[in-house]
């Protein structure tokens, strides 16, 4: 049998409702940077990279639907990143605060005990900054 191996993530491409805003948002909260456009006759996207490497797609479709996010359908859940320490997951709570940003509040997962904030973005995407440590 030959060998197939997967190495990790590549991107994840997330459909949002107001590019510009969104772009925005991801930029100013969470340190993203735009890397380039992406533009064809059905959408509008920007592929954005993060310090950490970690890289996002946001999408506009051109006939999107009304409906907003909602984890209870099928596809995404949400959308976790990772942090390395407590501390950092602190910060990430006051900034969250100062910003006015809704979020759950330092959080452990009692299947797991790992450490989490959940929050989310402009178009209610469940997001997560994620201690598992």
């Amino acid at each position: 049998m030959t060998s197939a191996s997967i190495t990790g993530f590549h991107h994840v491409v997330l459909t949002v409702s107001d590019l510009e805003a969104s772009v925005r948002w991801y930029c100013d909260l969470l340190g993203f940077s735009e890397l380039f456009p992406w533009d064809t006759d059905d959408f509008r996207r920007r592929l954005l990279i993060h310090p950490s490497g970690a890289i996002l797609g946001l999408t506009e479709h051109k006939a999107a639907a009304d409906d907003k996010f909602s984890e209870l359908h099928p596809g995404l859940d949400h959308l976790a990143f990772a942090v390395a320490t407590l501390e950092e997951l602190e910060a990430w709570e006051v900034r969250f605060n100062e910003a006015g940003i809704e979020h759950s509040g330092l959080t452990v997962t009692p299947a797991t005990g790992f450490t989490l904030i959940a929050f989310r973005d402009p178009d209610r995407i469940q997001l997560e900054l994620y201690l598992a440590a």
